[in-house]
Parts: structure tokens; C-alpha cells; sequence
């Protein structure tokens, strides 16, 4: 019996587990449906709204012909007891009777539709700053998926490239490598020249071969001789 319950809740964990990496893989999809059906409910809550509030305005108007209605038949019965006439005056009074009492049915619908209108207010505020919270949660992690999709694409293809760059850089350092070996084959060249052009000019100078240096006695005997 324990091992079966075990199974069981396995399953449901296993059942719950696959359940949330579908989400998580939706999650952004799911998240801007969601995002659009608000917006629809809101803009329908925003029609009840005016509504509601064109309700009220009409009951004000009605309230305020009542109170107009009201103050009249006052006048009218005061007229008529200045006048004497108490019957007239008391069928006046009994309309006046009427119309507080339809005065107040109004006043009473009036603050239903009032209190109504500030829960719809703020429950179209509240709405409005969930939608706007909702709205800069999306973009950042949209946003966030982007630069980290691009960094792996990357993170990639370096990986996949890597063999490749390496054999480049390698080539690169043989190239170098011969390049200095050809620098340091021409300077000692050059060095061999330069030494191979000194001992031959120094051994004709020893064999009295080419230009050589005046000396003091070979300009005296030259004198001498002319």
C-alpha cells in the first residue's frame, strides 16, 4: 500500500514537473496573451464604466427635476392655505409626499451608482499599473533571452570554430617565425659583406695596391726628386 502511494505521488510530481517545463517554455507566449486579454477586459471595464457614470448622470437630473417639482408644490401649498383652501393644500402636501418619497429612491440609487463608479475607477487604475508592470517584465525578460541567445550563438560558434582559429594562429606564428628567420639571414649577410670588403681593402693596402695615405717622408722624398 505505502510503495503504491509513493507511485502515485511520483507520478503526480513527475505529471506536475512536465506541467511547469511546458509553461516555463511558453512562458513569454503565455505572458503576452495574457497581457492582451487584460487589455480587452480593461477597455470593457472602461465601456461599464462610462456607462455606470452616464447612469448617475441621469439620476442627478432626475434628482434635481424632484427637488425643482418639490420646491413648487411648497409654494403651492403655502398659496393655498394663505387662500384658506385646506383641502387643496393637503392633496399638494400629499404630491409633496410623493415626491420626497421618489426624491429618495433616487438619492438612494444615486449613492449605489457613486460607489460604484470609485471601485470601478480603482480597480481600472489597479488594472491599468499590472498591465504597464506586466507589460515592462515582458520586454525585460524578452529582451534578456535576446542577448542571451546571441551571447550562446556565439559562445558556439567560437567552440565550433575553435580548431579552426587555433590552426590559423598557428599558422600565423610559422609565417612569423620564418619571416624572422629571413631578417636574420639578410643582417648576416650583410655582416659577412662588410667584414669580406674590410680585409681585402686592409691586404692591398699592405701590398701597395690601390689609393694609399700620403706620409710625411714619402711627401719630402717626392720633393726632393722634383
Amino acid at each position: 500500500m505505502n510503495i503504491l502511494k509513493k507511485l502515485m505521488t511520483a507520478v503526480r510530481g513527475g505529471a506536475r514537473e512536465a506541467g511547469e517545463a511546458i509553461i516555463d517554455a511558453n512562458a513569454i507566449r503565455i505572458l503576452e496573451q495574457e497581457i492582451v486579454d487584460a487589455k480587452k477586459n480593461l477597455e470593457k471595464g472602461r465601456v461599464s464604466l462610462t456607462e455606470v457614470m452616464a447612469k448617475e448622470m441621469q439620476t442627478k437630473r432626475q434628482i434635481s427635476a424632484i427637488q425643482t417639482n418639490i420646491s413648487e408644490h411648497e409654494g403651492f401649498a403655502k398659496e393655498a392655505l394663505e387662500k384658506n383652501n385646506e383641502t387643496l393644500a393637503l392633496e399638494i402636501a400629499r404630491k409633496i409626499s410623493e415626491y420626497e418619497s421618489a426624491l429618495s429612491d433616487q438619492q438612494a440609487i444615486l449613492s449605489g451608482f457613486t460607489g460604484h463608479i470609485a471601485t470601478l475607477k480603482s480597480q481600472i487604475k489597479q488594472a491599468e499599473k499590472t498591465i504597464a508592470e506586466n507589460e515592462r517584465q515582458l520586454l525585460m525578460v524578452k529582451t534578456t533571452e535576446s542577448v542571451q541567445k546571441a551571447t550562446m550563438s556565439v559562445t558556439d560558434n567560437i567552440a565550433a570554430n575553435n580548431s579552426t582559429m587555433r590552426s590559423a594562429r598557428e599558422s600565423l606564428e610559422r609565417i612569423k617565425k620564418k619571416q624572422q628567420d629571413r631578417a636574420d639571414q639578410i643582417a648576416a649577410g650583410e655582416a659577412l659583406q662588410a667584414e669580406l670588403s674590410d680585409d681585402l681593402a686592409a691586404k692591398m693596402k699592405a701590398s701597395g695596391i690601390g689609393p694609399q695615405e700620403s706620409s710625411a717622408e714619402s711627401i719630402l722624398e717626392r720633393l726632393r726628386q722634383q
